[in-house]
């Protein structure tokens, strides 16, 4: 039913998660620090939605590779496939609300979010359901960007733009090894390809919001 992995293999992915679930928490509260100083409640909404989301994808991905109890595994694997969803979703929230704040911009917002809880409720209630179709769905949702591109290279800066393309390329390219169930390490090597792309992602947000 699960995915079984050596010693050294949980190990080594139990060694990325207590980075990612460490990094997140003292990520939400420099998020909240930059917020507060702006004095600003949508910034402080929207990087606290954002900082929330990525502990969240963090500590339910830790929880889900590393509990060992099979209904309790379950519990956490919904939890942990939904939890992506709404971090790509949560990923578009600060960046829109901050630099893009027109219809362009909040009709992907409106999108994203409604991408995200289209599968978070699959995810949640029918996890076996179209599962392959759901993996497509992260890879349209995150690249959806795609469709308001020009609005976006006018509103952001150039090394911005930069961390978005690599932090979405590092998770595309982290996809293959996920599905790669048969290469040693493929679990560890597919979280660290997303502690990688979220940490992009993170300087980008920090870069925007410190504008």
């Amino acid at each position: 039913m699960f995915p079984q992995y050596t010693v050294r293999e949980r190990v080594a992915d139990g060694c990325i998660h207590a980075i990612g679930v460490t990094a997140s928490l003292v990520a939400l509260t420099v998020l909240l620090i930059v917020g507060v100083e702006t004095q600003a409640t949508l910034w402080i909404v929207s990087l606290a939605i954002y900082g929330l989301a990525l502990v969240a994808m963090f500590s339910c991905s830790a929880g889900y590779n590393l509990v060992v109890r099979p209904k309790l595994k379950e519990v956490m694997r919904r939890l942990d496939h939904a939890a992506i969803f709404l971090m790509i979703a949560s990923t578009y929230t600060p960046f829109i609300l901050i630099k893009m704040n027109n219809a362009w911009g909040l009709g992907l917002l409106a999108v994203v979010w409604i991408m995200a809880a289209i599968g978070i409720a699959i995810k949640l209630f029918a996890p076996r359901f179209l599962e392959g179709l759901l993996t497509a769905l992260y890879l349209v949702q995150g690249w959806a960007v795609i469709a308001a591109w020009e609005p976006l290279m006018s509103a952001m800066p150039g090394r911005v733009l930069t961390l978005l393309v690599v932090g979405g390329v590092l998770y595309t390219i982290g996809v293959v090894f996920h599905l790669w169930e048969r290469l040693p390490y493929q679990n560890a090597i597919w979280h660290g390809f997303v502690l990688s792309a979220a940490s992009c992602h993170y300087a980008a947000v920090i870069a925007v919001a410190s504008v």
